[in-house]
Protein backbone atom coordinates (compact mmCIF):
# COMPACT_ATOMS: atom_id res chain seq x y z
CA UNK A 1 0.00 0.00 0.00
CA UNK A 2 2.97 2.32 1.07
CA UNK A 3 4.09 1.04 -2.27
CA UNK A 4 1.85 2.59 -4.44
CA UNK A 5 1.42 5.71 -2.60
CA UNK A 6 4.47 6.28 -3.28
CA UNK A 7 4.23 5.94 -6.87
CA UNK A 8 0.97 7.90 -7.20
CA UNK A 9 2.87 10.69 -5.43
CA UNK A 10 5.80 10.20 -7.67
CA UNK A 11 3.81 10.30 -10.91
CA UNK A 12 2.33 13.40 -10.11
CA UNK A 13 5.43 15.25 -9.06
CA UNK A 14 6.85 14.02 -12.33
CA UNK A 15 4.18 15.58 -14.23
CA UNK A 16 4.04 18.97 -12.17
CA UNK A 17 7.39 18.64 -13.46
CA UNK A 18 7.20 18.16 -16.68
CA UNK A 19 4.54 20.85 -16.98
CA UNK A 20 6.69 23.45 -15.30
CA UNK A 21 9.07 22.49 -18.41
CA UNK A 22 6.78 22.98 -21.05
CA UNK A 23 5.21 26.90 -19.76
CA UNK A 24 9.48 27.51 -19.44
CA UNK A 25 10.20 26.43 -22.54
CA UNK A 26 7.60 27.05 -25.23
CA UNK A 27 5.50 29.87 -23.14
CA UNK A 28 4.25 31.40 -26.45
CA UNK A 29 2.69 28.33 -27.45
CA UNK A 30 0.60 28.35 -24.87
CA UNK A 31 -0.12 31.37 -24.10
CA UNK A 32 -3.76 32.89 -25.16
CA UNK A 33 -4.98 36.39 -25.76
CA UNK A 34 -7.72 37.78 -24.03
CA UNK A 35 -10.17 40.85 -23.86
CA UNK A 36 -8.07 42.41 -21.55
CA UNK A 37 -4.51 41.55 -22.62
CA UNK A 38 -5.56 42.30 -26.63
CA UNK A 39 -8.16 44.94 -27.12
CA UNK A 40 -9.34 45.73 -30.47
CA UNK A 41 -8.23 49.07 -32.00
CA UNK A 42 -12.20 51.06 -32.12
CA UNK A 43 -13.57 51.85 -35.83
CA UNK A 44 -14.98 55.04 -37.36
CA UNK A 45 -17.82 54.84 -38.83
CA UNK A 46 -19.81 56.56 -41.15
CA UNK A 47 -23.88 55.95 -41.97
CA UNK A 48 -24.12 56.16 -45.40
CA UNK A 49 -27.16 56.21 -47.09
CA UNK A 50 -27.86 54.58 -50.68
CA UNK A 51 -26.23 56.61 -53.14
CA UNK A 52 -23.66 58.51 -51.31
CA UNK A 53 -20.94 56.48 -52.54
CA UNK A 54 -19.22 57.48 -55.58
CA UNK A 55 -17.45 55.81 -57.97
CA UNK A 56 -13.59 56.81 -58.66
CA UNK A 57 -14.42 58.43 -61.77
CA UNK A 58 -17.77 60.01 -62.61
CA UNK A 59 -17.97 62.05 -65.86
CA UNK A 60 -21.51 63.02 -65.87
CA UNK A 61 -21.19 66.41 -65.12
CA UNK A 62 -18.79 66.90 -67.45
CA UNK A 63 -21.01 64.62 -70.53
CA UNK A 64 -23.92 66.70 -68.78
CA UNK A 65 -21.79 70.49 -69.72
CA UNK A 66 -20.63 68.93 -73.61
CA UNK A 67 -23.32 67.41 -74.78
CA UNK A 68 -25.92 70.28 -75.47
CA UNK A 69 -22.58 71.80 -77.17
CA UNK A 70 -21.78 68.78 -79.77
CA UNK A 71 -23.96 69.24 -83.01
CA UNK A 72 -24.60 66.73 -85.58
CA UNK A 73 -23.45 67.80 -89.54
CA UNK A 74 -25.24 66.81 -92.10
CA UNK A 75 -23.51 67.53 -95.78
CA UNK A 76 -24.73 66.87 -99.12
CA UNK A 77 -23.31 68.31 -102.57
CA UNK A 78 -26.08 70.22 -103.72
CA UNK A 79 -27.39 70.85 -107.12
CA UNK A 80 -24.25 72.78 -108.69
CA UNK A 81 -22.12 69.93 -107.71
CA UNK A 82 -24.34 67.47 -108.74
CA UNK A 83 -24.40 68.99 -112.34
CA UNK A 84 -21.17 68.88 -112.82
CA UNK A 85 -20.64 65.53 -111.98
CA UNK A 86 -22.94 64.76 -114.64
CA UNK A 87 -21.47 67.01 -117.58
CA UNK A 88 -18.33 65.01 -116.30
CA UNK A 89 -20.36 61.94 -116.81
CA UNK A 90 -21.35 62.69 -119.95
CA UNK A 91 -17.95 63.88 -121.31
CA UNK A 92 -16.75 61.00 -123.61
CA UNK A 93 -13.20 61.63 -122.12
CA UNK A 94 -14.63 61.80 -118.74
CA UNK A 95 -16.54 57.57 -119.78
CA UNK A 96 -13.31 56.80 -120.82
CA UNK A 97 -10.69 57.48 -118.49
CA UNK A 98 -12.94 57.49 -115.59
CA UNK A 99 -15.69 55.40 -114.16
CA UNK A 100 -18.99 54.26 -116.09
CA UNK A 101 -21.24 54.33 -113.18
CA UNK A 102 -23.42 57.43 -113.00
CA UNK A 103 -22.42 59.28 -109.93
CA UNK A 104 -24.33 59.92 -106.96
CA UNK A 105 -24.74 62.77 -104.93
CA UNK A 106 -22.11 62.63 -102.40
CA UNK A 107 -23.73 62.84 -98.69
CA UNK A 108 -21.47 62.27 -95.56
CA UNK A 109 -22.10 63.53 -91.74
CA UNK A 110 -19.98 64.28 -88.79
CA UNK A 111 -19.99 66.43 -85.71
CA UNK A 112 -19.31 70.36 -84.88
CA UNK A 113 -18.81 72.12 -81.64
CA UNK A 114 -20.26 75.11 -80.65
CA UNK A 115 -17.62 78.04 -80.01
CA UNK A 116 -20.06 81.49 -79.61
CA UNK A 117 -23.32 82.12 -78.21
CA UNK A 118 -24.25 83.57 -81.79
CA UNK A 119 -24.15 80.64 -83.63
CA UNK A 120 -20.38 80.03 -84.83
CA UNK A 121 -19.66 76.28 -84.93
CA UNK A 122 -16.27 74.56 -85.66
CA UNK A 123 -15.83 71.29 -87.49
CA UNK A 124 -13.15 69.21 -89.42
CA UNK A 125 -12.50 70.49 -93.25
CA UNK A 126 -12.95 67.15 -94.54
CA UNK A 127 -16.73 66.88 -92.68
CA UNK A 128 -18.01 69.95 -95.37
CA UNK A 129 -15.33 70.48 -97.95
CA UNK A 130 -17.09 68.74 -101.04
CA UNK A 131 -20.89 70.37 -99.67
CA UNK A 132 -22.91 72.93 -100.81
CA UNK A 133 -25.75 71.75 -98.66
CA UNK A 134 -25.23 71.53 -94.95
CA UNK A 135 -27.70 71.17 -92.29
CA UNK A 136 -27.16 71.71 -88.31
CA UNK A 137 -29.29 69.30 -85.93
CA UNK A 138 -28.77 70.44 -82.03
CA UNK A 139 -29.01 68.54 -79.31
CA UNK A 140 -32.23 69.59 -78.49
CA UNK A 141 -33.38 68.31 -82.13
CA UNK A 142 -33.80 71.74 -83.71
CA UNK A 143 -32.18 72.31 -87.02
CA UNK A 144 -30.53 74.96 -88.52
CA UNK A 145 -29.40 75.96 -92.05
CA UNK A 146 -25.63 76.55 -92.29
CA UNK A 147 -23.14 78.62 -94.30
CA UNK A 148 -19.59 77.99 -94.40
CA UNK A 149 -17.14 80.86 -93.16
CA UNK A 150 -14.39 79.67 -94.27
CA UNK A 151 -11.85 76.75 -94.35
CA UNK A 152 -7.96 75.93 -93.70
CA UNK A 153 -7.33 72.41 -95.42
CA UNK A 154 -3.98 72.31 -94.04
CA UNK A 155 -5.18 72.31 -90.62
CA UNK A 156 -8.49 70.30 -91.25
CA UNK A 157 -10.61 73.05 -89.97
CA UNK A 158 -13.84 74.51 -90.56
CA UNK A 159 -16.01 77.62 -89.36
CA UNK A 160 -19.89 77.21 -90.06
CA UNK A 161 -22.46 79.66 -88.99
CA UNK A 162 -26.46 79.30 -88.10
CA UNK A 163 -28.73 82.27 -87.41
CA UNK A 164 -29.54 81.58 -83.58
CA UNK A 165 -28.56 83.26 -80.35
CA UNK A 166 -27.66 82.29 -76.77
CA UNK A 167 -26.27 78.77 -77.73
CA UNK A 168 -24.64 76.80 -75.10
CA UNK A 169 -20.35 76.84 -75.30
CA UNK A 170 -17.57 75.51 -73.73
CA UNK A 171 -15.00 77.19 -71.39
CA UNK A 172 -11.29 76.11 -73.45
CA UNK A 173 -8.46 74.30 -71.77
CA UNK A 174 -4.66 74.68 -72.37
CA UNK A 175 -3.92 72.02 -74.35
CA UNK A 176 -0.30 72.72 -73.78
CA UNK A 177 -1.00 71.77 -70.67
CA UNK A 178 -2.60 68.30 -71.15
CA UNK A 179 -0.56 65.52 -69.68
CA UNK A 180 -0.21 61.86 -71.27
CA UNK A 181 -2.50 59.74 -68.91
CA UNK A 182 -4.96 62.31 -68.38
CA UNK A 183 -8.76 61.74 -68.38
CA UNK A 184 -10.98 62.57 -71.09
CA UNK A 185 -14.25 62.50 -72.90
CA UNK A 186 -15.19 62.46 -76.73
CA UNK A 187 -18.68 63.75 -77.39
CA UNK A 188 -19.54 63.09 -81.20
CA UNK A 189 -22.56 61.70 -83.27
CA UNK A 190 -20.55 58.27 -84.31
CA UNK A 191 -22.21 55.73 -86.81
CA UNK A 192 -25.67 58.33 -86.93
CA UNK A 193 -25.55 57.51 -82.54
CA UNK A 194 -26.35 60.81 -81.78
CA UNK A 195 -24.93 62.19 -78.68
CA UNK A 196 -22.49 59.90 -77.56
CA UNK A 197 -19.81 60.15 -75.17
CA UNK A 198 -17.05 57.97 -74.60
CA UNK A 199 -13.80 58.09 -72.11
CA UNK A 200 -10.43 57.50 -72.30
CA UNK A 201 -6.62 59.03 -71.29
CA UNK A 202 -4.41 60.72 -73.34
CA UNK A 203 -1.61 58.40 -75.00
CA UNK A 204 0.73 60.71 -76.33
CA UNK A 205 0.71 64.33 -77.40
CA UNK A 206 2.36 66.02 -80.70
CA UNK A 207 1.90 63.16 -83.21
CA UNK A 208 2.11 63.18 -86.83
CA UNK A 209 0.22 61.33 -88.83
CA UNK A 210 0.69 62.28 -92.44
CA UNK A 211 -2.89 62.43 -93.22
CA UNK A 212 -3.45 65.93 -94.40
CA UNK A 213 -1.92 66.56 -97.74
CA UNK A 214 0.94 68.79 -98.07
CA UNK A 215 4.33 69.68 -96.75
CA UNK A 216 2.32 72.82 -95.00
CA UNK A 217 0.42 70.62 -93.11
CA UNK A 218 0.28 71.11 -89.53
CA UNK A 219 -0.27 67.85 -87.51
CA UNK A 220 0.52 68.02 -83.93
CA UNK A 221 -2.42 65.38 -82.76
CA UNK A 222 -3.31 64.70 -79.30
CA UNK A 223 -3.90 61.25 -78.77
CA UNK A 224 -6.01 59.01 -76.80
CA UNK A 225 -7.86 55.64 -76.09
CA UNK A 226 -11.32 56.87 -76.13
CA UNK A 227 -13.16 55.56 -78.77
CA UNK A 228 -14.28 57.36 -81.88
CA UNK A 229 -15.69 56.10 -85.26
CA UNK A 230 -17.20 57.92 -88.41
CA UNK A 231 -20.01 60.41 -87.62
CA UNK A 232 -17.46 61.74 -84.69
CA UNK A 233 -15.13 64.11 -86.44
CA UNK A 234 -15.26 67.61 -85.70
CA UNK A 235 -16.64 66.63 -82.65
CA UNK A 236 -15.26 67.63 -78.63
CA UNK A 237 -12.17 66.66 -76.94
CA UNK A 238 -13.18 67.50 -73.24
CA UNK A 239 -10.80 67.00 -70.11
CA UNK A 240 -12.83 65.70 -66.60
CA UNK A 241 -14.42 69.21 -65.86
CA UNK A 242 -15.48 69.72 -69.43
CA UNK A 243 -13.28 72.25 -70.99
CA UNK A 244 -12.60 71.64 -74.49
CA UNK A 245 -9.35 70.23 -75.31
CA UNK A 246 -9.29 69.44 -79.07
CA UNK A 247 -11.16 68.36 -82.24
CA UNK A 248 -11.72 65.20 -82.76
CA UNK A 249 -10.40 63.95 -86.24
CA UNK A 250 -8.98 60.97 -87.18
CA UNK A 251 -8.84 57.38 -86.00
CA UNK A 252 -5.74 54.74 -86.55
CA UNK A 253 -7.23 51.80 -88.11
CA UNK A 254 -7.25 49.08 -90.85
CA UNK A 255 -10.82 48.52 -90.95
CA UNK A 256 -12.39 52.28 -91.26
CA UNK A 257 -13.65 51.54 -87.80
CA UNK A 258 -12.04 51.98 -84.41
CA UNK A 259 -9.42 50.17 -83.48
CA UNK A 260 -7.88 51.28 -80.11
CA UNK A 261 -6.52 55.21 -80.75
CA UNK A 262 -8.08 58.31 -81.94
CA UNK A 263 -6.51 61.79 -82.87
CA UNK A 264 -7.48 64.97 -82.11
CA UNK A 265 -6.44 68.40 -83.13
CA UNK A 266 -5.35 70.42 -80.32
CA UNK A 267 -7.83 73.71 -78.66
CA UNK A 268 -4.70 76.06 -78.53
CA UNK A 269 -3.77 75.85 -82.53
CA UNK A 270 -7.77 75.79 -82.98
CA UNK A 271 -8.68 79.03 -81.47
CA UNK A 272 -5.89 80.56 -83.63
CA UNK A 273 -6.89 79.44 -87.09
CA UNK A 274 -10.85 79.63 -86.12
CA UNK A 275 -10.16 83.33 -85.05
CA UNK A 276 -8.41 84.04 -88.15
CA UNK A 277 -11.47 82.57 -90.07
CA UNK A 278 -14.06 84.36 -88.25
CA UNK A 279 -12.25 87.74 -88.14
CA UNK A 280 -10.31 87.95 -91.84
CA UNK A 281 -12.45 85.07 -93.73
CA UNK A 282 -8.84 82.59 -93.39
CA UNK A 283 -6.17 81.85 -91.33
CA UNK A 284 -3.17 84.53 -91.13
CA UNK A 285 -0.30 81.79 -90.71
CA UNK A 286 2.87 82.95 -90.01
CA UNK A 287 6.03 81.13 -91.39
CA UNK A 288 9.96 81.11 -90.17
CA UNK A 289 10.84 79.99 -93.63
CA UNK A 290 12.84 77.17 -93.25
CA UNK A 291 12.68 73.33 -94.25
CA UNK A 292 13.16 71.08 -90.53
CA UNK A 293 13.73 67.51 -89.66
CA UNK A 294 13.62 65.66 -86.26
CA UNK A 295 17.09 65.78 -84.42
CA UNK A 296 17.76 61.71 -83.24
CA UNK A 297 20.84 60.00 -82.20
CA UNK A 298 22.76 59.53 -84.97
CA UNK A 299 22.12 62.85 -86.61
CA UNK A 300 23.03 64.53 -83.12
CA UNK A 301 26.36 62.28 -83.56
CA UNK A 302 27.15 64.28 -87.01
CA UNK A 303 26.59 67.72 -85.94
CA UNK A 304 28.90 66.96 -82.49
CA UNK A 305 25.87 67.41 -80.23
CA UNK A 306 25.65 65.97 -76.67
CA UNK A 307 22.09 66.41 -77.15
CA UNK A 308 19.39 64.27 -78.84
CA UNK A 309 16.35 66.23 -79.18
CA UNK A 310 14.86 68.72 -80.82
CA UNK A 311 14.54 70.05 -84.31
CA UNK A 312 17.39 70.60 -86.90
CA UNK A 313 17.05 73.48 -89.14
CA UNK A 314 17.91 71.58 -92.76
CA UNK A 315 17.58 74.95 -94.63
CA UNK A 316 17.03 78.58 -95.05
CA UNK A 317 14.91 80.21 -97.51
CA UNK A 318 16.24 83.19 -98.88
CA UNK A 319 14.44 86.52 -97.84
CA UNK A 320 12.79 84.43 -95.15
CA UNK A 321 12.17 85.23 -91.63
CA UNK A 322 14.89 83.06 -90.40
CA UNK A 323 17.66 84.21 -92.89
CA UNK A 324 16.64 88.00 -91.42
CA UNK A 325 17.24 86.69 -87.79
CA UNK A 326 20.31 84.63 -88.28
CA UNK A 327 19.04 81.91 -88.20
CA UNK A 328 21.69 78.82 -90.01
CA UNK A 329 21.45 75.04 -91.61
CA UNK A 330 22.38 72.90 -88.81
CA UNK A 331 20.87 74.96 -86.01
CA UNK A 332 18.92 72.99 -83.47
CA UNK A 333 15.57 74.67 -82.48
CA UNK A 334 15.11 73.58 -79.07
CA UNK A 335 12.72 76.03 -77.43
CA UNK A 336 9.86 78.44 -78.72
CA UNK A 337 9.09 81.23 -76.63
CA UNK A 338 10.09 79.16 -73.74
CA UNK A 339 8.75 76.22 -74.49
CA UNK A 340 10.29 73.28 -75.21
CA UNK A 341 10.57 71.48 -78.73
CA UNK A 342 11.01 68.06 -79.30
CA UNK A 343 9.94 67.26 -82.91
CA UNK A 344 8.70 69.18 -86.15
CA UNK A 345 4.77 68.62 -85.56
CA UNK A 346 5.52 70.56 -82.18
CA UNK A 347 7.67 73.83 -83.92
CA UNK A 348 4.67 73.46 -86.52
CA UNK A 349 2.09 73.89 -83.79
CA UNK A 350 4.00 76.70 -81.48
CA UNK A 351 4.87 78.76 -84.89
CA UNK A 352 1.63 78.39 -86.40
CA UNK A 353 -0.29 80.04 -83.11
CA UNK A 354 1.92 83.02 -83.96
CA UNK A 355 0.01 86.05 -85.92
CA UNK A 356 2.04 87.43 -89.22
CA UNK A 357 4.22 90.05 -88.29
CA UNK A 358 4.43 88.98 -84.58
CA UNK A 359 7.98 88.11 -82.92
CA UNK A 360 9.31 84.78 -81.83
CA UNK A 361 12.20 83.96 -79.55
CA UNK A 362 13.71 80.51 -80.65
CA UNK A 363 16.39 79.12 -78.33
CA UNK A 364 18.99 77.24 -80.54
CA UNK A 365 21.49 74.93 -80.28
CA UNK A 366 24.22 75.86 -82.70
CA UNK A 367 27.47 73.63 -82.30
CA UNK A 368 27.05 72.71 -78.58
CA UNK A 369 26.52 76.35 -77.71
CA UNK A 370 22.59 77.83 -76.75
CA UNK A 371 21.88 81.18 -78.49
CA UNK A 372 18.35 82.91 -78.82
CA UNK A 373 17.02 84.36 -81.79
CA UNK A 374 13.74 86.95 -81.95
CA UNK A 375 12.41 85.93 -85.37
CA UNK A 376 9.46 88.12 -86.86
CA UNK A 377 6.86 85.67 -88.67
CA UNK A 378 6.10 86.35 -92.33
CA UNK A 379 3.26 85.88 -94.14
CA UNK A 380 3.26 83.21 -97.13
Amino acid sequence: MKKIASLVIAGVFGGLIVLVGVFMLNPQEVSTYTDQSYAAVPVNRVNLSKGMVSPAFDFTEAAQKVTPVVVHIAAAAGNDAANQRNQDYNDPIQQFFGDFRRPTPKRGTGSGVIISEDGYIVTNNHVVEFADDINVTLSNNRQYRAEVVGTYEKGDLAVLKIEAEGLPTLEFADSDEAKIGQWVLAVGNPLELTSTVTAGIISAKGRDLDIIPGREAIESFIQTDAAVNPGNSGGALVDSDGRLLGINTAIATQTGYYSGYSFAIPVNIMRKIVGDIIEFGTYQRGYLGVSITDLDDDLAKELGLNISQGVVVASVQDGSAAQYAGILPNDVIVKVDGKSVISSPELQELVGRAKVGEQVKLEINRNGNKKEFPVRLKGN
